[in-house]
């Protein structure tokens, strides 16, 4: 590489169907190609990363989506507006003239910006195998490609924000963002100049993503359209919460999503538990544990309680299995309840919803 006799191949195209209908446009390096932008990112991360924004979430070390949560909750307890904003096709979208320039800022290493440069400009390989030539973005699925992303939005928001908003705070976790603000009318003039900028600079916001917000809770009162926003899977809005004195008041917090819980559900049912009646419980439970223990610690740090509700659908697909196994338990659900919630009692560990307390009833 240090040559520059390296050339990348054309990335090949994977169509990626999107939550909410549509595509996505996955560009998918070779493997040599991938090991080559590895190489490229660990010596040109190090480089930009002490330079990007603390509010700064999306594919960075040491930060997380649930950080960028965390800081959010708060701030909606100090502000009570906010604008949520996507950018519509970010990764399709990056102007390369623009980014260059931003990484010669930060290395003048030849190699670097050659290979930077022809990763850019490696065109498509679609799936009838036909070649198109790109003259804007960078492939969504190459390695070096979030890094890219970030320090192209370091310029065109983050360092634009603090220049000219100073007093909104803001989080950005990639393409999906925060602002917050202290009146409707702040909020708007924010957003029709965001508007401005992103389209000077190639980009556009999603017009179905981006809204105003109203934080509102129990000392915020009136009506207002919006009153609740998505944010990395979580849902902030208006919930009934529980003070250090055991008194109950509505509180602007973050909560699991529909949506996420709605995609748990689907995955449960994809198990098809109840046509494994070959396996015994320890084995249904080597199985699932690792992804609901995922989904606990991603989706239970915020208002638990509001993931209960899949946890309990996951105890009606093991009575299920309890049903298609044991011919005793067969006709007789309420049976195969109290069957799973003594050995539930008895083997708190055996399933992580268990150790929540979310157990079958044996009642």
């Amino acid at each position: 590489m240090s040559s520059g006799s390296y050339f990348p191949p054309p990335v090949k195209v994977v169509e990626i169907p999107k939550k909410n209908g549509g595509v996505r446009i996955l560009g998918v390096p070779t493997v040599a190609d991938r090991i080559a932008q590895m190489v490229a990112k660990l010596y040109f991360e190090p480089t930009v990363e002490p330079c990007f924004h603390p509010d700064s979430y999306g594919y960075r070390p040491r930060k997380s989506a649930l950080d960028a949560v965390a800081v959010t909750r708060e701030r909606c307890w100090r502000y009570n507006w906010l604008l949520e904003f996507d950018i519509k096709g970010l990764f399709d979208n990056i102007d390369h003239e623009l980014l260059m320039r931003a990484v010669r800022k930060h290395t003048d290493c030849k190699w670097l910006l050659l290979y930077i440069e022809r990763w850019l400009k490696a065109p498509f390989q679609m799936e009838d195998g036909r070649i198109v030539e790109r003259n804007t973005g960078t492939p969504q699925g190459g390695v070096i490609s979030p890094v890219l992303a970030n320090l192209f939005l370091h310029y065109v928001f983050d360092k634009w924000m603090g220049r000219t908003h100073p007093q909104n705070p803001w989080a950005r976790y990639a393409d999906d963002g925060v602002a917050h603000c202290r009146t409707r009318e702040e909020t708007e003039e924010l957003l029709e100049q965001l508007h401005k900028r992103f389209g000077e600079c190639g980009l556009a916001l999603h017009p179905d993503k981006t809204r105003i917000v109203y934080c509102k809770d129990d000392d915020r009162r009136g009506e207002f359209p919006e009153t609740k926003f998505d944010f990395l899977g979580y849902t902030f809005r208006p919930r009934r919460s529980k003070n250090r004195y055991g008194k109950f008041f509505i509180n602007f917090t973050p909560g699991v999503s529909n949506k996420s819980c709605k995609e748990m559900r689907q995955k449960i049912r994809h198990w098809y538990v109840q046509l494994k009646p070959d396996k015994d419980l320890w084995d249904i439970a080597r199985m699932c544990n690792p992804v609901l223990r995922g989904w606990i610690n991603y989706y239970g740090r915020f208002y638990k309680s509001a993931l209960y509700g899949v946890m309990r659908h996951m105890n009606r697909a093991l009575i299920m299995w309890a049903r298609r196994k044991y011919k005793k338990l067969s006709r007789h659900r309420r049976r195969a309840e109290y069957w799973l919630g003594k050995i539930a009692e008895r083997d708190t560990r055996l399933f992580v919803h268990w150790q929540m307390g979310i157990l079958p009833t044996a009642g």
